[in-house]
């Protein structure tokens, strides 16, 4: 037998010459038993809290991976329930509660959303992409007073990606607010990291004509057009603008252009009437 090389270890080794006695006299089932506790502890002991956590967290990205795969595509049902595992694997893991509350404001569940939202800023305070999605759900539920220090948090992070959409909507929550003055300034910064975002330049064409620099509105929504979009607001907008210019060539095409493409629309029913 080797010497016992501490009292530690002395006093393992008599215990388990004290069990091993104790099995040779009480038979084979008490031994199975034994062996059995003993798989059991040490499995438990291989299983360190740093790992578990880690596999929890490895899980939860890899959720939160396909639930914003189900989203893209509109899948938002099954978008849901990944992400709901996600959390459910890691509960602090900021990215899947910002995109369950994206899923949920694309559903209509505008108070769930904001309760993800709340719980991914609170798991990660200093992130872009949280602070610019909570901020944009302020603006949207009408708390537009309240949404812009998080609209400068989100410009604040060194890692955030997409500052000119920060502040993009940061500039279209002031114009719903009424405040041109701030508005134009927050587009034309983003405008300065992105010349061709199209949710600084349509808001930009809408601040130009209500400041009655109708030139100046005709030169953002052409930019806006080039990007190859063509919706209501723009073709209403682009029929004003030239209203105001006196081009009622130009305007008479954006007349026909919204009434053939959204004939039921309120912005149709306008221009038809000031024919």
């Amino acid at each position: 037998m080797l010497p016992v090389a501490n009292w530690q270890e002395k006093y393992w080794t008599v215990r388990a010459e004290a069990r091993c006695s104790a099995i040779k006299y009480k038979g084979p089932d008490i031994l199975r038993i034994l062996i059995l506790i003993i798989v059991i502890f040490l499995a438990a002991c291989s299983s360190s809290p740093e790992k578990s956590e880690g596999s929890g967290r490895k899980a939860a990205e890899t959720n939160t991976a396909l639930g914003r795969n189900y989203m893209d595509r509109g899948q938002y049902e099954i978008a849901l329930e990944k992400l709901k595992k996600a959390v459910a694997f890691d509960r602090t893991y900021a990215p899947a509660h910002t995109l369950l509350g994206a899923v949920y404001e694309a559903i209509g569940e505008t108070e769930q959303a904001g309760q993800e939202y709340k719980l991914a800023l609170k798991y990660d305070p200093e992130n872009g992409d949280v602070n610019n999605n909570y901020g944009a759900w302020l603006c949207a539920t009408g708390k537009g007073k309240d949404a812009d220090r998080y609209f400068v948090a989100a410009i604040k992070d060194p890692f955030y990606q997409t500052p000119a959409i920060a502040l993009a909507n940061a500039g279209s929550c002031a114009l719903d607010r009424g405040d041109m003055d701030k508005a134009e300034t927050y587009l034309r910064q983003s405008l300065e990291f992105d010349n061709q975002l199209g949710a600084s330049l349509m808001p930009m064409a809408q601040i130009s004509y209500l400041q009655g620099e109708f030139l100046r509105a005709r030169a953002f929504l052409q930019r806006y057009q080039a990007l190859g979009v063509m919706n209501v607001e723009s073709l209403y907008l682009g029929y004003q603008i030239e209203i105001a210019l006196g081009d009622q060539k130009s305007a008479n095409k954006y007349r026909l252009e919204l009434q053939d493409r959204y004939p039921d629309s309120i912005q149709a029913g306008r221009t038809a009437s000031q024919e």
